[in-house]
């Protein structure tokens, strides 16, 4: 049953912010709501803050005039005092769907932003390129790890974030660039890595990305200060899939396009869209809705047929991810029509905890 709902013209009028998007819970028991635009749907960053014991809306949590331009996750480490947020896309723009002539329109963010977490102030910023779009936001899960790694959609690349040595500053440096496709039939000519997800495994040993467009599911070996190493990778539906509309002209990767994906006799459409991982680090699954709108645009039988929630098997000592044909969550079949599957939780506690 619902406890509360906090209707959206008190967001608006208290907050001026109305696109909410990732719930974390702080430190004191708060809960921080990380913010996407303002109520007519403009780029803007910050966050809200409900009281972790009634719920009520308190206010913003950002000192005044320090919203960044997009905003879209964060994460935070307490013992260092620090949180840190990513960019998002402008809510009134992408909700009209993917447009190629909206590069360099400022429509897709690329900033990275350091937060001073006690202060609540903004501290660093860095410019991760033009039309970078880095979304997703992961520490390291010790509570001692000074480091983590944010996924830029829109570029292929993943930076590693670290606090640097001697000094109470932060560094950001590239790891992992996943290059694009050179393809027709398509909406632009070169199709360019689209990660959505991010994840690290309890212990810290493997990072997992999934990659919208392309539809692969990746796993890489961390290793502290060195790049990651690409362990496992799953191909479980995308946009480059042999039979279909679009052909790979230039692959760096690839010999040949991926065979579609077939599970318990249902064939998956969409893109690996949202990652979550079992507490153990044997089982990762995978949601392929991202967003409603770009759904329709880029997978219109995946919103007819309803998506699916597929389980990789994850192989944790030397590597490898392999698709587990005997579970399907098939969301086609829902008693009022098909829907669409995002974000995984687990009671008690998961990998994005």
């Amino acid at each position: 049953r619902f406890l509360q709902m906090i209707e959206p013209v008190d967001v608006f009028w208290k907050c001026n912010k109305g696109y909410l998007a990732v719930t974390h819970a702080l430190p004191n028991g708060d809960v921080l709501i990380a913010n996407m635009g303002d109520p007519a749907g403009n780029g803007k960053g910050g966050f809200v803050v409900l009281d972790g014991d009634t719920f009520e809306l308190k206010g913003n949590w950002e000192n005044e005039c320090e919203a960044p331009p997009t905003g879209h996750d964060f994460w935070f480490q307490a013992r260092h005092n620090v949180l840190v947020s990513s960019a998002g896309l402008v809510p009134k723009v992408a909700g009209r769907g993917f447009c190629p002539d909206d590069f360099k329109k400022g429509v897709f963010g690329r900033r990275l932003n350091v937060w001073n977490l006690s202060c609540r102030s903004l501290t660093q910023c860095f410019d991760l390129g033009e039309d970078s779009l880095p979304l997703t936001v992961r520490f390291l899960h010790s509570p001692e790890a000074a480091e983590g790694y944010v996924a830029c959609a829109l570029s292929g690349a993943i930076f590693r974030f670290y606090r640097a040595c001697e000094a109470n500053t932060w560094a950001v440096e590239e790891v992992i660039r996943i290059p694009p496709k050179d393809v027709s039939g398509w909406i632009m000519s070169k199709m360019p890595a689209f990660i959505t997800d991010l994840l690290i495994s309890p212990d810290d040993r493997f990072l997992y990305v999934c990659n919208w467009w392309h539809g692969d599911v990746r796993q890489y070996e961390l290793s502290r200060n060195c790049k990651p190493r690409l362990v496992g990778q799953v191909f479980v539906g995308g946009s480059i899939l042999r039979g279909g509309p679009v052909t790979v002209c230039r692959d760096e990767e690839l010999k040949c396009q991926p065979e579609p994906l077939v599970v318990k006799c249902k064939r998956v459409f969409g893109g690996p869209a949202v990652l979550q991982l079992s507490l153990d680090g044997k089982r990762l699954y995978v949601t392929n809705s991202f967003y409603s709108t770009w759904d329709q645009q880029f997978y219109p039988s995946m919103v007819k047929e309803g998506s699916a929630m597929l389980q990789l098997d994850v192989d944790t000592d030397k590597g490898g991810l392999t698709v587990n044909k005997n579970f399907l969550v098939d969301f086609g079949k829902e008693p009022h029509g098909p829907c669409l599957a995002h974000e995984i939780r687990f009671p008690g506690g998961d990998a994005k905890s």
